[in-house]
């Protein structure tokens, strides 16, 4: 059941729309469920509805009236109140319930109040009511109405639970606000996809990831079409930005700005500052991406940041309150990852990018944060221009999706261990999105690497799966019963080892990393982790590159059929051991 709560200043003209067709021809059977006394006057039930209407709003208005200039200038207070997709039908008596305990639980008509403020509830639809009300008491004082919106969502989960309704997800107060009605109608009539508040959120929200300071930031907002107004103190000090779209025009022909603190919470400039201010120190320590000279930059740095990835999932399931900051720096990732995707993944991503950011906001606070390595990364990909949907691009791509849906799903479990439903869910469908494009990137990758380990010769075929079944004895089978397939890890260890690694050593390394139990298919994450660790290409299609110096031929046991080549270190893992990441500031 979800509340959606505004205020305006004109009693007459929202009766008008309440009882009107609606927009679209929508409303059907206009009539009152509920009011202040249970006799209002109800235009839906009369045989002249002008007049009627022109009653109740007089009997709405009378003591806004009688307060004169007492009375708020929003004077009219609109509540609606909707139940969720899949829920049963409520009946009038049912709504008229459920209004009477939201007029008590926001303070507008307490129970057993004589002086509570005049209301309605209105139903012109099976699944919502409009719940109207003018802010004057019988006393002439204005009501308390200190946030009605948190009260009116605390009554709905009871209602919800005691009528056996669907169970929504119980709000913070750190969410983005929603498009008001007014902005959707301008957005239908104007032919838009989405609102302009919408679309001004994410293009500040991406042009953020991986910002080098204020002014990239500023930059990037007009680079990518938006009228930036910023204010100024009269030092010349910035104190604040307002966007707004090309074209997008009131009544008066003036632009609609909106300020970054309407858009989101965490996007007003002193929050941006401390975020900008939380990666400053990396520009002096940028990150290497490594790998062959003739790999693109996206795909060096779409390598780069996996490992990094990994770092972070590993915070997130060391559930410290500290790991806050991650999340923040995974939003960026994800915002830069989608704005430089190749087009089959795109609307994914976007989507994914979208999803999490609910996730990236609570009222947990790192006091230390460090999003250093995670902005970089988001910086590096950003700079690096946009990735092709093949090649070594189109593999990394995929190796870097499939660990970003661990992290979302280690997110998820974060915000679960501290009640946060509307987070953990944002991280979950985050979560779904991400899989949705990494079965995209990595249908040709896997396909060929399936094919390449269909091919081996038997025996060596054999060796490598006999590797694989010690070292992951549980993992021979699927959740439903049905035999993995390890072609694709097979060839990947076979390439590994002609590249002069130890098979076993490689795999248990990967296996190390981080646990497994979250992964949809396991076989998947081993062959990203193995190429990462052992720098084979993404795309398996191009040559394994030889080990660097260090690299010295050994004999291998009996039971192997070829050579092997033993590093005297153990290649590195991607993502370092916790107790030497970098000192948080």
């Amino acid at each position: 059941m979800v509340p959606d709560i505004g205020r305006g200043s004109r009693t007459h003209g929202l009766l008008v729309y309440l009882y009107g067709p609606g927009k679209r021809e929508e409303h059907t059977d206009a009539h009152i469920v509920g009011s202040w006394d249970g006799f209002a006057p109800d235009p839906g039930r009369d045989t002249d509805p002008q007049v009627t209407l022109a009653r109740l709003t007089a009997a709405l208005d009378l003591r806004v009236k009688q307060a004169g200039d007492r009375a708020p200038a929003k004077h009219v207070w609109h509540c609606s109140v909707r139940t969720a997709p899949g829920d049963r039908w409520l009946s009038d008596d049912e709504w008229n319930a459920v209004a009477q305990r939201i007029v008590h639980a926001t303070g507008i008509a307490p129970e057993g109040d004589l002086d509570g403020c005049r209301w309605i509830a209105v139903r012109h639809a099976e699944d919502h009511i409009h719940i109207v009300a003018t802010l004057v008491r019988g006393d002439l004082r204005n009501p308390r109405l200190n946030y009605d919106f948190n009260k009116a969502q605390t009554e709905c989960r009871r209602i919800e639970k005691e009528m056996g309704l669907r169970r929504l997800n119980a709000g913070d107060g750190t969410a983005a606000k929603n498009p008001t009605s007014a902005e959707k109608f301008k957005a239908e009539r104007t032919g838009r996809p989405e609102t302009s508040r919408e679309t001004l959120h994410e293009a500040v929200r991406q042009a953020i990831a991986g910002a080098d300071d204020e002014k990239e930031f500023f930059t990037r907002l007009r680079e990518a079409g938006l009228r930036v107004k910023v204010r100024h103190a009269p030092s010349g000090d910035a104190l604040g930005y307002n966007v707004a779209l090309p074209g997008d025009r009131n009544r008066h022909g003036e632009p609609v700005w909106y300020p970054g603190s309407k858009l989101a919470p965490d996007l007003s400039l002193p929050k941006i500052r401390l975020r900008l201010a939380d990666g400053v120190a990396e520009r002096a320590t940028p990150s290497v991406a490594g790998g062959r000279a003739d790999w693109s930059p996206p795909a060096r740095e779409r390598r780069s940041a996996t490992g990094i990835a990994e770092r972070a999932a590993v915070l997130l399931d060391g559930d410290d309150d500290e790991a806050a900051a991650q999340l923040v720096g995974v939003g960026e990732l994800l915002d830069a990852v989608a704005q430089t995707s190749p087009v089959a993944t795109r609307a994914e991503l976007a989507a994914a990018a979208r999803a999490f950011e609910r996730a990236t906001r609570s009222h947990v606070r790192a006091e230390r944060a460090d999003t250093r390595a995670l902005r970089s990364a988001a910086r590096g990909i950003v700079q690096a221009g946009g990735a092709l949907g093949r090649g070594e691009d189109g593999g990394t791509t995929a190796m870097l999706v499939s660990t970003l849906v661990l992290v979302t799903l280690a997110a998820a479990r974060w915000h679960s261990a501290r009640g946060h439903a509307q987070q953990a869910h944002a991280s979950r469908q985050a979560a779904e999105h991400l899989h949705a494009a990494y079965r995209e990137a990595a249908a040709t990758p896997m396909q060929v690497l399936h094919d390449q380990g269909r091919a081996l010769p038997e025996a060596q075929r054999r060796t490598h799966e006999a590797t694989l079944r010690a070292a992951l004895p549980e993992r021979g089978v699927r959740a439903d019963g049905t035999p993995m397939k390890t072609d694709a890890l097979v060839a990947t260890l076979a390439q590994a080892e002609q590249a002069g690694h130890d098979p076993e050593a490689l795999l248990q390394q990967a296996i190390d990393m981080r646990e497994l139990d979250t992964a949809a298919e396991v076989n998947d994450v081993l062959v990203w982790r193995l190429r990462g660790l052992a720098q084979l290409p993404a795309h398996p299609g191009e040559s394994p590159r030889r080990p660097q110096a260090g690299i010295r031929p050994t004999r291998t046991s009996a039971n192997h059929t070829s050579e092997r080549n033993t590093p005297a270190a153990p290649p590195r893992p991607a993502v370092s051991d916790p107790r030497s990441r970098p000192p948080r500031r």
